[in-house]
């Protein structure tokens, strides 16, 4: 395992006390970066490790086989390495089909993230509501069971973008795309008929909140998007509680974790600092190729 130490931190394994919890959040790439920032919120007393399976991103591209196979491996040597007292899938993809799987083999608990469907149906007020995911998250009967549920009475537009995940992990390495390139992603979000049109948009990839600022910039009107780290935060205070009194926030040093490091910048490593993950480390695991 390589270790660097970003903003002067110092990293020191046995210095690990035992009082607050550690808290694994796991996603393909950086998208959980938004998921993160809202569980540090809720928990800002608690040890945190962020992982990116980046060597395995987009997950999109995998088998469903092979994913689950991949995040079962990649979680294995996590949890081996951090011990967590609960694990957050901030990730779509990997949460609507691998959870069960992560749930009969660890003992763990799991927080998974689902398209927060249930949630944008009670806020349309035109019936209209847009659904924007990765392909996989589109296709599953996971994501068409959620929408028969919750959301039967409205026009369900369910966009599977190939490019929005690539292009939020480009932002937040100092290399954004263009604002036209961004827009052709986003025109299909918008619907407009003779009765009515799109007033919501749930992001169902947590990469996407952080193009938030240049999505809302982009829209053709101003629509309500919803995020389902807030409510992720939620459940996580449910399962462990609140924060441990007496510990200060930025007490525990938090550590982000890729499995290539490949496209980790100077800008990206800023970034990341900014967050509240100071130190940054690799975990060698190459996408074995089957």
């Amino acid at each position: 395992m390589r270790i660097d130490l970003l903003a002067g931190a110092v990293y020191n394994p046995a210095v690990m006390p035992a009082p607050v919890p550690t808290i694994l959040v796991f996603d393909s790439g950086l998208g959980g970066l938004t998921v993160f920032s809202e569980v540090l919120k809720a928990r800002p007393d608690a040890r945190f490790v962020y992982a990116a399976d980046d060597a395995g991103f987009p997950y999109g591209r995998l088998t469903e086989e092979a994913l689950v196979a991949r995040v079962l491996a990649v979680m294995e040597r996590l949890i081996g390495l951090y011990d967590p007292e609960l694990v957050v899938i901030a990730c779509n993809t990997a949460s609507t089909l691998v959870l069960p799987h992560l749930r009969a083999r660890f003992s763990t608990p799991f927080v998974g993230t689902v398209p927060a469907i249930k949630p944008a149906a009670k806020t349309t007020l035109s019936g209209h509501v847009t659904v924007v995911a990765t392909p996989g998250t589109v296709a599953r009967d996971y994501t068409r069971d959620l929408i028969e549920t919750y959301a039967a009475g409205c026009r369900v537009s369910l966009v599977g973008s190939r490019k929005l995940a690539g292009f939020a992990e480009a932002e937040l390495a100092g290399m954004p795309v263009s604002d036209e390139e961004l827009l052709a992603e986003l025109k299909p979000c918008f619907v407009e008929d003779e009765t009515g049109r799109t007033d919501v948009v749930a992001l169902a990839c947590t990469h996407y909140p952080l193009l938030l600022p240049r999505l809302q910039a982009l829209a053709p009107w101003p629509v309500a998007w919803i995020d389902p780290a807030p409510a992720i935060a939620r459940r996580v205070l449910q399962l462990i509680g609140a924060p441990v009194p007496g510990h200060e926030a930025g007490d525990e040093e938090a550590i982000a974790v890729f499995t290539s490091g490949a496209g980790v910048t100077p800008a990206l490593k800023r970034a990341l600092v900014e967050k509240g993950l100071p130190l940054l480390a690799v975990e060698d695991m190459p996408l074995m190729q089957g």
